[in-house]
């Protein structure tokens, strides 16, 4: 009996741990997204000593995401057997990680550059940022960003290294994944149809809509013109 208990336990605990790791890959891809989207403000009029301390504080907040969310799913990964339920949804969200991470080098790369060629540490480093024209800069999207919950009850105590630091880290976590664990890449299936939004079905029902005019005959009767033989008919009507 106490055994049947502790196996319950231990797929309640693998559950919550699945359900923990789907909320950290989302919340790893609005903090990528957001910094992605600040990055390009650097070298510009916009650009600023404040811009660059959101972007590391944004970059921190995803450095502490994607090391906690890389270390769970390495153990629900290599601890469990390949029969688990939630196998192909662990594989998944790994595939996801990794897709990430390759983003995010590419992006802390090209951050990493342009702080280079635009410094903004003296006044007179101002002198030298492009007039794009553009007003505003990263607040809105820093705000976005200090939103996102870390879904971790505890942090990780890896502390943040810098910029280029980090670059050869996701390097490193990049190896390591695709060495410690056998996840072919082309065997991972999407749960979802690409672009569910937007099927051809509902694409079909709007036009339906629009193509519904109300047409009014000759002998006073009204009609309406939403069969494909009377669309010519439609636009006549529209144009008359």
């Amino acid at each position: 009996m106490n055994r049947w208990r502790r196996s319950v336990g231990e797929i309640q605990a693998r559950k919550r741990l699945v359900s923990e790791c789907e909320q950290a890959q989302v919340s790893f891809n609005k903090l990528t997204a957001c910094f992605q989207q600040m990055a390009t403000c650097l070298g510009s009029n916009t650009d600023g000593s404040l811009l660059r301390d959101e972007m590391e504080e944004t970059r921190g907040q995803a450095h502490k995401i994607c090391t906690g969310l890389h270390r769970r799913l390495l153990k629900l990964l290599v601890e469990t057997e390949q029969s688990q339920d939630d196998r192909e949804q662990v594989e998944r969200l790994w595939v996801l990680l990794l897709s990430t991470l390759e983003n995010f080098q590419q992006e802390l790369r090209k951050v990493s550059a342009l702080q280079e060629l635009f410094p903004v540490t003296l006044q007179k480093d101002r002198h030298a940022l492009v007039n794009t024209g553009a007003s505003g800069g990263g607040t809105e999207v820093a705000g976005r960003a200090a939103m996102v919950q870390n879904p971790w009850v505890v942090t990780e105590c890896k502390e943040k290294p810098d910029l280029n630091g980090h670059v050869l880290e996701i390097e490193t976590l990049l190896q390591e994944m695709l060495q410690r664990v056998n996840v072919p890449l082309w065997s991972v299936e999407p749960m979802q149809k690409a672009w569910a939004e937007g099927t051809q079905e509902e694409d079909d029902d709007i036009l339906e809509e629009i193509m519904e005019v109300e047409v009014v005959s000759q002998d006073g009767k009204s009609g309406c013109c939403s069969h494909s033989n009377c669309r010519l008919r439609c636009i006549f009507c529209l144009l008359n």
